[in-house]
């Protein structure tokens, strides 16, 4: 038996690879959620936010899934990891928390990847994860005065 592409390149870390398929699954849920959540956005200057975090999904999709065919020499299909809640507060919580454990996913990845490329590319992933937390934040914080909601017991983290 011969080894594959990604034997060769990886030393056969498939610990790397089941990981890289969850970042692919993960981005590729995060640009269905907020194409939804662009919908829902209460103004403009919200709609346009969630396009440019959404423009950031496609480019980290993107680039995932060109990582994982030039390991692997298959092109990977991706799954929806969960549905998007109808509620536009609830979706925005979530979306927080998923950027945020987006986040901590990435830098782990990147702490432990050899190659300086892949490395970078997560840390890159990461910071951009980061800031759509920071942004998410700010839209729950808007839409909490907006709603007379308070932080309660249901932002769970």
């Amino acid at each position: 038996m011969y080894p594959s592409r990604h034997d060769a390149q990886l030393g056969g870390n498939q610990a790397f690879l089941n990981d890289l398929k969850k970042a692919i699954d993960g981005e590729y849920t995060a640009v269905t959620w907020y194409k939804t959540m662009e919908k829902m956005a209460p103004t403009n200057k919200q709609k346009e936010k969630l396009k440019l975090i959404r423009k950031d999904e496609e480019k980290h999709y993107n680039q995932f899934s060109y990582l994982h065919y030039s390991l692997t020499g298959q092109q990977y299909q991706p799954k929806l990891t969960r549905e998007c809640p109808s509620n536009h507060l609830e979706a925005i919580r979530a979306a927080f928390v998923d950027e945020q454990e987006t986040t901590d996913f990435y830098l782990n990845i990147s702490d432990y990847q050899m190659q300086q490329s892949i490395k970078d590319m997560f840390r890159r992933a990461a910071a951009d994860e980061q800031n759509h937390a920071v942004w998410f934040l700010h839209f729950h914080f808007i839409s909490s005065f907006r709603n007379n909601v308070v932080f309660n017991d249901n932002w769970h983290i």
